[in-house]
Order: structure tokens, then C-alpha cells, then sequence
């Protein structure tokens, strides 16, 4: 098949997030398929990157939206409906880009990436396309709700999330839309009342993240991962060290806890003192997950599921983690992640781990065991490919 991405950023380098789904998923399919890239470039930094992408895609092709230009569409946002998330991505060279590769190229199928991209496919039901939506975006603005803010922030969520549920309705518009987990396909039907949604899991590559006999022996490490300007993220570090690591030192006063990160904002940056370090970027994740005891994950509001959860499970570390995400993993607690949603109850399960090397390696590898099965990106790849093929064959009309 020629298959086209339209995604909202550069999937270059893979580190996190929107980045490595694109091109993990792209890396296994291309040489099975012909695949293009259109996407956002947001720095000079990104246009860069043009010759590595060249490996995978035969064709790429970069629209230049810096943040300023961006941060001009949202300032519509007094008198526009549409959510800010949308309005920050919205181009006209965009538009005429891909008018323009549609015209040149016959594609069976186009990939959208992100309910931020659905506006510039959406009324053309002549092409097959697939809208995936890396979590409920509504369901995780619901959940900030849960946080305690400012009132112009709360005023500011409470209108960006009623927007943001109006228009996710927009995946009817699609030939089929993806989400990453149960629940947040649930949460979409239940809303949106429609029939077209279908379940494509995040993924861990196996030849970066794998077990690799790890050493169960150590017990003084605590890790936490991810981008450190993501709110979810700050707010999980910010209360986790607040709230929960004060409870675990008073049993295991040697645990050290690292938060590892790139753009780690202030705030995160303030946290770090004799037993909390902040370490920014890391270019080896692997051998930081290698170092931990227990990867802790306190997220208090997002959707979707955690990659640090699932790549501390394809390592076998055991993880404990909080209910964001975990319903999605599939998996009763303990079976590679303890879930708790008390501050107590999840210190007390972190201690546990860290006082017995055997329940550190039971935890462990049954989560390598889970991700091995169904999380690896080759068995996701085939997913989206099935999916891919089911929609170009018109079997699923919008």
C-alpha cells in the first residue's frame, strides 16, 4: 500500500511520546508498504532531520509553524469554539501542502495523527483515513479537574474541556478512529456513540527495552520518567515527594529517588536536594530503568497509558503506579505494576517491594512477560496494518 502520515510533530528523534509511536509504527512498516511523511516542523532544529526520516519515508515533506505563530491561532480562541489544541496546529500552508501530495499521489490509506490534526481530513470521505487518537483528550482534561488550581486555570480547563469533548465528536467523520486503551475507548463510545472506534495499544521496542537479567539485589533506587514540562508529570513528581516519598524514607531512609527527564521546568528543577535528584535529558533510558529498584509512576490526572510504565515492564522492573493508564495495561495489579490510588496504600506497597528482592523479581517478570506478549511495536505495527488495510478496502465507511 502507499500510505501517508499526517502528523502534528517531527517523529524525530524517538525519545517520547507523539514522537516514538510515529516512528516506531512507521520504522516496521516500511518495508512492507510505501510511506510519506507530512508533518509540522516547530524549530530549525527539527528541519534537520529530514535525512533520517528519509530512511524510513520516501517522502517527506515539513510545513514550518514555530511556537509564535502558534501561540497567534490560540489568541483566536476568545471568539473561536474550536479547542486550543486544535487552533495551535491550525495552517493554511498546511492545507495547500496536503491538497497538493493529494493530487500528486494516490494513497490507499492516510494515518492522522492526533485529534489536533483531524481538521485538515475530515470532510474528505473520497480517501480512506484512520484518526488515532493517542488517548481521550477529553477524558484527560476531565481529570485535571481532580487537581486543585487557580480559578482563572480552573475557569481556563473547565471551557478548553468542553470544547475539547464537543469536538472530539469529529472522529464520525473518519473511516475509523484508534485509541490506545480500554478505557479510553470505553469513555469515547460511551460520549461520542459511535461505532468506528477500534484499540491500537502503546508499544515498547524489545531491542532497547528487555530485561537483559537484571539485578533484583539493589533496593535503594526510586525512578520516575518522562518529560518534565508534561503537567501530568510535574504534578506526579511535585506530589510524590511531597506526599508519598516522606512515608517511604521513614522505613527506608537510604532510598534515593531520581526523576529523569528532558525540560525539566522549575519547578521540577526546586525538587532536588540529598535524596532527590533531577538529572534533564537522558540518552541511555535503558540503562537509567537499569538502575532503578522500583519505577514509580503517581500520575494524578492524564488518559491513555504511561510509556514509562510500559518500558519499565518490558525490563522487568517492577512498578508501582496510580490508576491513570492502568486499566489499559490489561493486567490485575501486580502483575508487573502494583496499582495504588492512596498516598499511604502506595507507600506501603513501594516499601514492600524495596524489603524483598523476591517480590521485587515476581513483579518484575510478569511485566516483561505481559509487554513481550502483547505491547512489543512488531505486534502493534501488524495491528495497524490490519487496520490500514481494513479501512483502504472500504469495508468502513464514515
Amino acid at each position: 500500500m502507499k500510505i501517508l502520515f499526517l502528523a502534528n510533530r517531527v517523529p524525530y528523534p524517538p525519545y517520547r511520546g507523539d514522537k516514538l509511536k510515529i516512528f516506531n509504527l512507521a520504522k516496521r512498516l516500511k518495508d512492507r508498504h510505501e510511506l510519506h511523511l507530512l508533518t509540522f516542523a516547530q524549530t530549525q532544529e527539527d528541519l534537520g532531520y529530514k535525512a533520517e526520516l528519509e530512511k524510513i519515508f520516501k517522502e517527506v515533506h515539513f510545513v514550518y509553524l514555530p511556537k509564535w505563530k502558534s501561540a497567534l491561532n490560540c489568541m483566536s480562541g476568545i471568539w473561536n469554539p474550536l479547542p486550543l489544541q486544535v487552533l495551535y496546529f491550525r495552517s493554511a500552508e498546511l492545507q495547500q501542502q496536503l491538497d497538493c501530495m493529494l493530487q500528486q499521489h494516490r494513497y490507499d490509506a492516510v494515518h492522522v495523527q492526533h485529534l489536533r490534526m483531524s481538521p485538515y481530513l475530515a470532510g474528505r470521505k473520497d480517501i480512506a483515513r484512520i484518526l488515532d487518537l493517542p488517548d481521550a483528550f477529553s477524558l484527560y482534561w476531565e481529570r485535571r479537574k481532580s487537581v486543585k488550581r487557580s480559578l482563572p486555570v480552573t475557569l481556563f480547563e473547565n471551557i478548553e474541556q468542553q470544547r475539547v469533548l464537543r469536538y472530539e465528536s469529529v472522529l464520525k467523520e473518519y473511516n475509523m478512529a484508534l485509541t490506545c486503551s480500554a478505557e479510553d475507548l470505553e469513555y469515547l463510545e460511551q460520549h461520542h456513540h459511535s461505532g468506528n472506534i477500534r484499540l491500537l495499544p502503546n508499544g515498547v521496542d524489545m531491542t532497547t527495552f528487555s530485561p537483559n537479567d537484571h539485578d533484583y539485589s539493589h533496593n535503594h533506587t526510586l525512578l520516575f520518567t518522562g518529560n518534565m514540562d508534561y503537567a501530568p508529570n510535574v504534578d506526579a513528581v511535585i506530589y510524590f515527594t511531597s506526599t508519598i516519598l516522606p512515608e517511604i524514607r521513614k522505613s527506608c531512609p537510604q532510598v534515593k529517588f531520581v526523576i529523569a527527564g528532558q525540560r525539566p521546568v522549575a519547578k521540577v528543577l526546586e525538587l532536588a536536594n540529598d535524596y532527590v535528584s533531577v538529572t534533564g535529558f537522558v540518552k541511555d533510558l535503558a540503562a537509567t530503568y537499569n538502575s532503578a529498584s522500583v519505577v514509580v509512576a503517581p500520575l494524578r490526572f492524564g488518559a491513555g497509558t504511561q510509556n514509562k510504565v510500559l518500558e519499565a515492564m518490558a525490563m522487568g522492573i517492577p512498578v508501582v503506579c496510580s490508576n491513570i493508564g492502568f486499566k489499559g495495561l490489561g493486567i490485575k495489579s501486580g502483575e508487573g505494576a502494583v496499582m495504588q490510588t492512596d498516598p499511604t496504600a502506595f507507600a506501603a506497597s513501594v516499601i514492600k517491594l524495596l524489603a524483598s528482592e523476591t517480590e521485587r523479581r515476581t513483579v518484575g517478570e510478569a511485566g516483561a512477560a505481559v509487554i513481550r506478549s502483547r505491547f512489543d511495536w512488531d505486534i502493534v505495527s501488524l495491528q495497524l496494518e490490519n487496520f490500514l488495510q481494513e479501512v483502504a478496502a472500504g469495508n468502513i465507511k464514515p
